[in-house]
């Protein structure tokens, strides 16, 4: 009995010891300084904060403050095994401290898309919103190098090599993101017998005006490659301002996770025809945080040519999801077919194009109607690709020209969209400038006041798969513009077909007022970028 006594004094005595140990180390390090332990602690890896957020309450602290500021973190990894590549990106996005609201991924084509969702959101709490989405291409961090990279797969359905892109097909981007002052909802929209735009449209207005009493902050929308998103985007832009920046994909494959739920692509159950990420003004938000906002940049990429059509005889083919028809000019009064139409363009053009990059865009007049909003009478701009011309008819991608709406033909063109592109740099440097304006904020009670300043802290990109290398002749030319004015901010994108950003249309005609009014969301050949930035909160100073 004595023994076992003594046995129970030794341990107790181990155990006071350690913990007496353990304390003291704690203290020696917060005499290093606020500061000094502030740097070390945000090198923590996101899983180690837990745990260091436990050491003590001056520990907790500075943890949870790194916690509470905005963060974007990217990375890719062109491994060619899809779990080396998972493992690769997610562990350099989590290599810091991070309190994820949401999750990004894209992959290469040759990856599966289930596995790839499975094994992301294996890391990831089953209470995030993950979306995965097979892409063109991917641009952001290199998780091995550190480096910004550019990735582009050879998609070209035109059985020719292109040697300046990869032929693998490998590769995979993770995107985590924790915007305070904001909160995510994922919001699917159902595909039945049809798609359930009206509710998919009342859902994302309802869960915004249930979180903040207002309009959403921003929409991050990503559609199947199947179905005609353009009705989805009349309604979205209609019921929504300009306040609100929707930006997305408009043409991919994609899965997602919402709570402990997953949607697979080829589940009949829970088939979504598009899927947004909702963000929405936190009305509950804790104080010390501030505000976080979305800008909203486009880089154009097509240029009209030849003169303006009004469309006749116009009909839309089931069988191959086009439509033919035939046209007129104001100095042409018959109708012609679609080889006298074409001639002409393709004159001009010489040897600068090939059909795949000839568009149609077509001005419309519709009815819109929402929920919310009385039913007005709006212009739309939309594009639709060129498929061929017969003596017979014009043949276009898609529905939705009605007789007698106007269009004209727009060609793909590389040095229309560096210049767009240096417009768009210019963009970024004023907003720069602004961003790091300090003002002080004066209080009318007591005299104190706080000092705010701005700060840009992630970007993200939606480009067309046939820019980059081939289009330009060089690669980045397209996230140059954040590169230049943003050095070591997190920027990622992928390269998608369909560019999806909210906006009007005098965008291609040089900022005309003519247009001002015309609706234009779904573009091409263009490059759309979402910039993030911060206001802190105004802190009272005595």
């Amino acid at each position: 009995m004595a023994a076992k006594q003594r046995q129970k004094l030794t341990a107790m005595e181990t155990e006071t010891a350690a913990a007496a140990e353990a304390a003291t180390a704690t203290a020696a390090i917060d005499l290093i300084g606020e500061d000094l332990l502030h740097n070390i602690l945000s090198r923590l890896t996101a899983e180690s904060c837990a745990s260091a957020a436990c050491v003590s309450r001056s520990w907790n602290l500075i943890i949870n403050r790194l916690l509470t500021i905005p963060n974007l973190t990217s990375a890719l990894s062109c491994h060619p095994c899809l779990q080396g590549a998972v493992d690769e990106a997610v562990d350099k996005v989590l290599a810091r401290p991070i309190r994820p609201q949401f999750v990004i991924a894209s992959i290469g084509p040759s990856f599966d898309l289930e596995e790839a969702q499975c094994l992301i959101s294996d890391r990831f709490s089953s209470e995030i919103p993950i979306i995965t989405s097979i892409s063109c291409g991917i641009f952001g961090q290199d998780a091995n190098t550190n480096e910004f990279e550019e990735v582009q797969w050879d998609t070209w359905e035109d059985n020719k090599a292109h040697e300046d892109l990869l032929n693998e097909d490998e590769g995979v981007l993770v995107t985590v993101g924790f915007l305070p002052g904001l909160t995510v909802d994922l919001i699917p929209l159902k595909k039945t017998r049809g798609l359930m735009t009206e509710n998919f449209v009342r859902s994302i207005r309802e869960r915004s005006f249930s979180r903040s009493g207002s309009s959403p902050m921003g929409i991050l929308l990503f559609s199947d490659e199947d179905i005609d998103i353009k009705p989805v985007l009349a309604k979205l832009d209609y019921a929504f301002s300009s306040e609100t920046a929707i930006v997305g994909d408009a043409g991919s494959k994609f899965v997602y996770q919402n709570g402990a739920a997953i949607s697979f692509y080829n589940s009949r159950v829970s088939s979504s025809a598009a899927v947004a990420l909702l963000f929405s003004r936190d009305t509950g938000k804790p104080p010390g945080v501030g505000e976080t906002q979305f800008h909203v940049m486009l880089s154009t990429g097509v240029s009209p040519i030849g003169p303006k059509y009004k469309a006749v005889y116009v009909k839309a083919v089931s069988d191959d999801n086009s439509t033919r028809l035939m046209a007129t000019t104001d100095e042409i009064d018959f109708n012609m077919d679609g080889q006298t139409i074409l001639d002409p363009i393709y004159n001009e053009l010489g040897d600068h194009t090939h059909s795949r990059t000839l568009y149609v865009g077509v001005t419309k007049m519709r009815k819109c109607t929402s929920r919310h909003v009385d039913a007005n009478w709006v212009f739309m701009h939309e594009f639709q690709m060129v498929l061929r011309g017969d003596y017979e008819y014009l043949y276009v991608h898609g529905d939705g020209i009605k007789s007698y709406d106007s269009f004209q033909f727009y060609h793909a063109n590389s040095d229309l969209a560096r210049a767009s592109c240096q417009n768009v740099s210019n963009k970024m440097k004023l907003l720069k400038q602004d961003l790091n304006h300090v003002t002080d904020d004066h209080s009318n009670s007591n005299g104190s006041y706080g000092v705010q300043k701005k700060y840009v802290f992630g970007g993200m990109m939606f480009a067309c798969y046939g820019r980059g290398k081939l289009f330009f002749g060089e690669p980045n030319v397209d996230a140059s513009p954040f590169l230049e004015n943003f050095p070591g901010i997190t920027f990622s994108g992928t390269y998608c077909n369909g560019e999806i950003a909210h906006g009007n249309f005098s965008l291609y005609e040089n900022g005309s007022k003519e247009h001002s009014s015309t609706r234009c969301s779904l573009h091409e050949f263009s490059t759309v970028y979402l910039v993030m930035s911060y206001t802190p909160p105004t802190l009272p100073q005595f």
